[in-house]
């Protein structure tokens, strides 16, 4: 059954540091509870959201957006949140809008290593892109709000540096990437800016439910060797400049109502 969306934005992240900001933020908030998962519903820069965190991992990510979308029919979901840094270009700090989500995980594991091949909707059973689209005016309005945008500046070895944001594809696996060579095969074969955990689950259960979704990451270490310890110095500064952005893309989400 058809079911008509509202004006709520839902906005989701994994972990704690990656919705708290935005929890401080919101106002006329109300809570619940659904199957043991908490949701805030109320205003953030004027725009009616409803926020709630995941966990870690493509499973609990898609539970929470399916509940969110039963419950609330949203028009459109944001994902926010950290991720390690595919493209040696990209340092802690910096952003990637998605362009378009993928599993890097999924498909047949052979001789020649993983065979990536598409999923399917089962209500369908057709196939699905293997790169699930980003909306494009969720991509546009993120890039326009991006542009003015003030990030928290990031400690590097010559100093503080203001972060960057870049458009492009980010993969998902129910992996934590910590190996140059992953990410060096991740690059090539999938072309990615930024891995995670939970991006590629929110956009495919977003895509068969036909909700428009855009997801967004800052990068808290460059998915090597060190990004155990690199994580930990960087994440909470890195998940701040995400949600900042979300922030600044629901104030221009106001802005283009007018």
């Amino acid at each position: 059954m058809d079911t008509v969306m509202t004006d709520i934005t839902g906005i989701l992240g994994a972990f704690p540091e990656e919705v708290k900001f935005l929890a401080t933020q919101m106002q006329d908030k109300t809570e619940f509870v659904i199957q043991h998962l908490s949701f805030t519903e109320g205003k953030l820069n004027g725009q009616h959201v409803v926020l709630a965190q995941t966990g870690i991992g493509k499973v609990n990510a898609s539970l929470t957006t399916i509940l969110l979308i039963e419950h609330f029919h949203p028009k459109a979901i944001v994902f926010t949140g950290i991720a390690g840094a595919i493209n040696p270009t990209l340092a802690p700090g910096d952003l990637v809008i998605g362009t378009t989500l993928a599993h890097h995980d999924y498909g047949a594991l052979t001789p020649a290593g993983i065979q990536r091949r598409p999923t399917r909707d089962p209500a369908t059973m057709q196939e699905n892109p293997i790169y699930f689209p980003c909306d494009t005016s969720l991509i546009n309005l993120a890039q326009r709000a991006g542009k003015n945008l003030t990030l928290e500046k990031i400690k590097s070895p010559q100093g503080l540096r203001s972060p960057k944001i870049i458009s492009g594809v980010i993969v998902t696996g129910d992996v934590f990437v910590s190996s140059e060579k992953a990410t060096q095969e991740l690059q090539k074969q999938m072309h990615a800016e930024a891995t995670e955990m939970e991006g590629a689950a929110v956009a495919q259960v977003s895509y068969q439910q036909h909700t428009p979704f855009l997801v967004i990451r800052s990068m808290s270490d460059n998915a090597s060797s060190t990004a155990h310890a690199d994580i930990e110095t960087f994440y909470q500064v890195a998940a701040r400049n995400s949600a900042n952005l979300v922030m600044a893309i629901m104030a221009a989400q106001g802005k283009s109502k007018k």
